[in-house]
């Protein structure tokens, strides 16, 4: 697969993850946040379990334990993330979390260096910068005085970087992007729902209210687009992968506006072209650059 194509799979799930924004915010007026994370995964696990299966029939070799313990530490980011994105926004603003949510894109190549020395390619910086530019202004947020929710998304950027970074090596590695995909979904959902069993109500009349919700999360904002992450990850890397998931926020923008009447200042519009053009840059920058370099 190429650069390119591999890019635009990772724009696809940045686009389903703006539209799963929507059916998040309405699904927590009916179930708590660790049932909606453990029923969505669980069900994001059954419906691309086919295809892993398919992929490892396929395999020219077995996955080592060392390879599944990675994959079982994937799951573990996904699981903090989620977390402590849905727990940070009982105290903090949505505006607030989705500007410190999009600092894993900042965080990304340094993640990169700090773990593996890896040097992205020059423009990621400036392109980074710009995307983080943009979130800043399409959420207009104002980061004046930080509360516990404040800081609970910024740990769930942490997570994301970290896991970026990691999907982007051992997808890689194993040659088996979907059984990794499986694997994360497996771990969180089942964390969740042991969390969900102590911690929170549960009643099936609240879940049948959500299952709309939880099932457009689960197979098309979980299955499919956490799946194409993981698939488009193996073929670019992770700091370009940042930049391109950070779209989610454009497309919940648009989103939002389409299906919940919202509508977007002028401000939000710059941020949105900013995010545009971080994308334009590190996917163009580096092609020009190659081709300069081949003789």
């Amino acid at each position: 697969m190429s650069r390119a194509r591999a890019n635009l799979l990772l724009l696809i799930a940045g686009a389903i993850w703006g539209m799963g924004f929507v059916a998040q915010s309405t699904a927590m007026d009916a179930v708590g946040p660790l049932l909606f994370i453990g029923l969505r995964f669980l069900l994001a696990t059954v419906t691309i379990l086919p295809f892993a299966l398919r992929e490892g029939a396929r395999a020219e070799r077995p996955l080592s334990r060392l390879e599944w313990r990675h994959f079982g530490l994937v799951g573990l980011l996904l699981f903090g993330g989620m977390l402590a994105q849905q727990y940070g926004l009982q105290t903090t603003s949505v505006t607030n979390s989705g500007f410190l949510t999009g600092l894993y894109v900042v965080m990304v190549p340094f993640v990169g260096v700090i773990l593996f020395r890896h040097w992205p390619h020059p423009v990621i910086w400036p392109g980074a910068m710009l995307a983080l530019a943009g979130i800043a202004l399409l959420s207009g947020g104002d980061m004046t005085a930080l509360v516990l929710g404040d800081w609970l998304t910024i740990l769930c950027a942490v997570f994301w970087a970290v896991q970026v970074v990691l999907i982007g090596r051992f997808a890689m590695a194993s040659g088996r992007p979907v059984t990794l995909a499986v694997t994360q979904f497996a771990v969180c959902g089942v964390l969740a729902m042991i969390a969900a069993l102590i911690f929170e109500p549960i009643a099936m009349a609240a879940i049948r209210q959500a299952l709309p919700e939880i099932a457009f999360a689960g197979i098309v904002a979980g299955g499919i687009a956490f799946t194409l992450q993981v698939v488009g990850q193996r073929y670019t890397t992770p700091p370009q992968a940042a930049i391109f998931l950070s779209t989610e926020a454009v497309f919940a923008a648009i989103f939002g506006a389409i299906l919940l009447g919202e509508r977007l200042p002028a401000s939000a519009l710059s941020g949105c072209a900013l995010i545009l053009v971080a994308i334009l840059a590190v996917e163009i920058v580096p092609a020009i650059r190659a081709r300069r370099v081949t003789p």
